[in-house]
């Protein structure tokens, strides 16, 4: 069981800082030993859990995705959108702010034209959107939300909470901000989802910094 859970930890610790690698370094630029550095292992460690760098590098990503999508994975029909939708924001706002490596590394992958991915978007990223985008479109149907494209919101969301990460500099700069605190993040958070619930007729409680 320690040996396990040992396994699982030092899996976890290299793909933290290969996130942090690929993010600074691109996937090219980035070599298992920096790897191994970061991460504080012996290199053959790192080829243990991972083959390569091409099979580290999409692990990395796979991580980071399922990460993103958790939020909304198991949204229903039954579900309130409005609860629903202000959630994955906010959740998604969080995630940029805890995480900006993984939204730069994601968008540097798509940039690019999505090299290494093209396969997982097929196969994997295109049916989730598919089923969630059947949830919204059952929100609709029963009258719960105003009637509206669900690919082109999920697009929105994504978009909109990610830029956060991607842009951050850009962002504190212009807000004449060190770094996102607790209230920059709240603010950031209400003005999103206030602003696309109410493009869906849908409006939710404010909720306290």
């Amino acid at each position: 069981m320690a040996n396990g859970y040992n396994r699982t930890a030092q899996k976890q610790q290299i793909l933290a800082a290969a996130k942090e690698e690929y993010a600074l370094h691109g996937y090219s630029g980035t070599r298992m030993q920096a790897i191994a550095d970061r991460a504080g292992l012996p290199k053959a460690n790192i080829h243990y859990h991972f083959k390569n760098k091409q099979r580290l590098y999409l692990a990395v990503l796979d991580q980071i995705i399922d990460t993103w999508n958790q939020p909304f994975e198991n949204v229903s029909a039954d579900d309130d959108p409005a609860e629903a939708l202000d959630n994955f924001i906010r959740t998604k706002v969080q995630q940029s702010y805890d995480d900006p490596a993984a939204s730069k590394l994601f968008a540097s992958e798509i940039i690019q034209g999505a090299p290494h991915l093209q396969g997982y978007l097929r196969s994997q990223m295109r049916p989730w959107v598919k089923a969630r985008a059947g949830v919204i479109q059952n929100w609709i149907k029963a009258g719960k939300m105003q009637d509206t494209d669900p690919y082109q919101l999920i697009f929105m969301i994504w978009a909109s909470t990610q830029h956060y990460a991607d842009f951050q500099t850009q962002v504190l700069a212009i807000l004449n901000k060190a770094e996102f605190d607790a209230d920059l993040l709240h603010e950031t958070a209400s003005f999103i989802s206030n602003i696309i619930l109410k493009g869906c007729g849908l409006s939710v409680k404010e909720k306290a910094p």
